[in-house]
């Protein structure tokens, strides 16, 4: 009897480990489907535009180039000679691929100390807390996807010195973020 409770119960844990929730939803493209599958996820954005102001299609878009919806993403390791590991290319993690110290100021900022940046409702909350402060910072409206992505990835004062234009190739990024955010808006508008 002790054998098979105790296998039921590895089983259960082994079943709840191997849990979908931080894997990407099946259809990154679609705003409905994605809100369909992971209905939690939408409430999350929901909340984070009541409290931040900050567009859900905004949001989604910002989430799809930083994790695709994945929430323990991590970035890759750097290696040494090709082969010895040095760490990891950032501290970012989970779905809004925020750093530590940016976590940090967030954390103090809000008084959200059981945040936790694996977790949808943080995540969301973070960005929203984050898009605020780029327009006090930079006056970059929230309904602005393309120039809100940029000041994302560069950091306030990366924006404000234009470090993005050094790269282009962070510019087209920042364009398919913007695009990807007005085909979630118009999807949104017919769920």
């Amino acid at each position: 009897m002790y054998r098979r409770t105790l296998l039921i119960g590895l089983t259960a844990s082994l079943a709840a480990c191997g849990s979908r929730e931080f894997d990407s939803p099946r259809n990154l493209d679609d705003a409905c489907a994605l809100a369909d599958e992971r209905p939690h996820y939408m409430r999350a954005m929901r909340r984070a535009e009541r409290n931040w102001n900050v567009p859900v299609h905004v949001q989604m878009a910002v989430i799809h180039q930083e994790s695709r919806f994945d929430g323990d993403i991590r970035p890759p390791y750097r290696y040494a000679l090709g082969v010895i590991p040095m760490g990891r290319q950032s501290s970012a993690i989970g779905y809004s691929q925020a750093l530590d110290g940016t976590w940090d100021e967030y954390v103090d900022a809000t008084g959200n100390r059981g945040a936790n940046r694996t977790d949808i409702r943080d995540a969301t909350d973070f960005m929203g807390w984050y898009m605020n402060l780029t327009l006090e910072r930079n006056n970059i409206p929230l309904t602005d996807a393309r120039r809100q992505y940029l000041a994302y990835h560069e950091g306030h004062t990366g924006y404000a010195r234009g470090s993005y234009n050094s790269k282009p190739w962070l510019i087209a990024v920042a364009a398919r973020v913007e695009a990807r955010a007005e085909r979630y808006r118009a999807q949104l508008a017919t769920c």
